[in-house]
């Protein structure tokens, strides 16, 4: 394969990497105009993530979670957060973006070695998993302090704070997020089985 001189990535791997960027891009903004649980969107645009973590590896699955996190904030999926702190904002969704993207091609590269399958299914659910994960974790940080003003505007109640009301966002999206990726992982193990041949005739 002929490899680009500024990453070092095989051109096929690059072009692959544009696609599931404007996939990503694509599938979030439709996720911000179709808000299923609460006042942030969706992670529909994990799967692409996936699929390029597992294909393309560390530097491209990284770079879609980043382009995820950009058009979150970008298309106000944030916007509840961005009133309270938004350095806080940028950083929790910048970083849980990337850290989907890294976990999932790391995953994916220990556990290729073992099974196939296994790797992708493992690398579909530790996605929605580090998305929820940071996204928490960013909560207790940078937004626990306003936890009942935040419950009280997206009509949780004032009796409820907290962690809890961060919880109580997160619930939906974590099983839907979860749910979409085990129902996809055939077709995500289909398409990577698809493209890795690809690839591999591309090298002979």
């Amino acid at each position: 394969m002929k490899r680009t001189k500024k990453t070092g990535l095989p051109m096929e791997k690059m072009v692959l990497g544009a696609l599931l960027t404007a996939l990503v891009v694509v599938l979030q903004i439709l996720a911000t105009v179709t808000t299923f649980f609460g006042p942030f969107s969706t992670a529909i645009a994990l799967v692409p993530i996936v699929i390029g973590g597992a294909l393309c590896g560390v530097t491209i699955g990284s770079w879609l979670g980043l382009v995820f996190g950009v058009v979150v904030l970008s298309t106000g999926g944030a916007a509840l957060f961005l009133g309270f702190n938004p350095v806080g904002t940028y950083i929790t969704v910048l970083v849980k973006g990337i850290a989907c993207g890294f976990v999932a091609a790391i995953s994916y590269k220990l556990l290729s070695k073992i099974n196939n399958t296994l790797s992708i299914v493992t690398a579909a659910l530790l996605c929605p998993v580090v998305n929820t994960g940071v996204f928490l974790l960013g909560c207790r940080l940078f937004f626990y302090k306003y936890a009942t003003n935040i419950g009280t505007t997206v009509g949780l109640g004032t009796e409820v704070n907290g962690m809890d009301v961060f919880f109580a966002l997160a619930f939906g999206n974590f099983i839907f997020e979860i749910a979409m990726n085990l129902v996809l992982s055939p077709v995500i193990i289909r398409l990577v089985d698809i493209a890795k041949k690809y690839f591999v005739k591309k090298q002979r």
